[in-house]
């Protein structure tokens, strides 16, 4: 399978479109294992400095948050709860912002997926949620700050969707306000969606 990655300027676009124009674009990682790849089904918008939810609000910055002060298109990845999360940096420069990938569809190196999640997995439970799609697609910390517009981990065209839902983040309920911001993106009727 030929996939080209998206071209770098394809990510210089405000937060909130990077976020929609996500889904259904194509999540590809090169492993020595082989090749694993999924389409976005599910994405959340961080707004940096004013968004209570983000790693960078109040312009917070540390050597985790580092990469997300710099241009857009670059991989932002972090562990949480045991989970390797992964980000694709947007914003301008020193406007730390980014768009998490929530969930993705399967479509190569699905065998590949099973060895790394468990054969006892439904192909459903492979890649619906954030942590579950990093594991299966072998994404790691050491993905950090790599440019997603060129191999190993890299975002690819993908295929039109046509429903794209809208709605409130999840999992970040002590964020005030910010937990209410309709900021969430997901290709309706998706099964791999991480929740309804």
């Amino acid at each position: 399978m030929e996939a080209k990655p998206l071209e770098r300027v394809f990510f210089n676009q405000p937060t909130l479109e990077l976020a929609r124009a996500l889904i259904g674009k194509l999540l590809i990682k090169d492993t020595a294992e082989g090749l694993s790849a999924g389409w976005i089904v599910e994405t959340e918008a961080y707004k940096g400095p004013e968004d209570r939810a983000a790693h960078s609000y109040g312009n917070r910055r540390t050597k985790r948050t580092e990469v997300m002060f710099g241009e857009a298109g670059f991989i932002y990845t972090y562990v949480m709860h045991t989970h390797c999360l992964v980000n694709v940096v947007s914003g301008e420069k020193e406007k730390p912002e980014a768009v998490l990938i929530r969930a993705v569809e399967p479509y190569i190196g699905i065998d590949l997926m099973f060895k790394r999640r468990g054969a006892n997995k439904k192909e459903v439970e492979l890649t619906n949620g954030p942590g579950k799609l990093t594991k299966a697609l072998g994404i790691s910390k050491e993905d950090y700050g790599l440019p997603a517009f060129q191999p190993p981990l890299f975002i690819a065209d993908g295929r039109e969707v046509d429903k794209i839902g809208c709605g409130p983040r999840i999992g970040i309920d002590n964020s005030g306000e910010a937990k209410n911001y309709p900021w969430r993106f997901w290709e309706r009727d998706n099964p791999f969606v991480s929740r309804k």
